[in-house]
């Protein structure tokens, strides 16, 4: 796998970091989009088991 990091150990700037991120976070929504598709028994428990979470968290 090719390493991504730019060469000569540059630091990586915040806009980089933010498209990477952004880059990262729209593949795992897609990510997650596919799978409720495909599985949606198992999405739907999801979505209880979280809604679950939410109603129990206290601040």
């Amino acid at each position: 796998m090719p390493d991504t990091q730019p060469s000569d150990d540059a630091p990586e700037t915040p806009a980089q970091r933010r498209a990477r991120r952004a880059q990262f976070l729209r593949d795992l929504m897609e990510a997650r989009e596919l799978r409720d598709r495909v599985q949606p028994r198992r999405a739907r428990a999801a979505r209880m088991r979280q809604q679950m979470r939410m109603r129990t968290f206290r601040w």
